[in-house]
């Protein structure tokens, strides 16, 4: 969970600013995300897809529940 502080700081950031922080957290973790044997690798990512689209399944149910 993030802090307030850190909350309110991510919403003051411009278009600009979130776009070069994400690109730039893309630079520093895709070495790690490649690293290791193809298997490694494959599993690596697997397990992320399994994990976005449960939190995805889980935004849209409580999309389908708001008014």
């Amino acid at each position: 969970m993030l802090s307030n502080q850190t909350t309110e700081r991510l919403r003051e950031l411009s278009v600009s600013e979130r776009l070069r922080m994400t690109l730039r957290m893309i630079d520093e973790g895709m070495p790690l995300l490649t690293r290791g044997t193809p298997d490694q690798v494959r599993r690596r990512f697997e397990l992320l897809r399994t994990e976005n689209d449960a939190r995805n399944r889980g935004m849209l149910s409580a999309l389908s529940k708001s008014p």
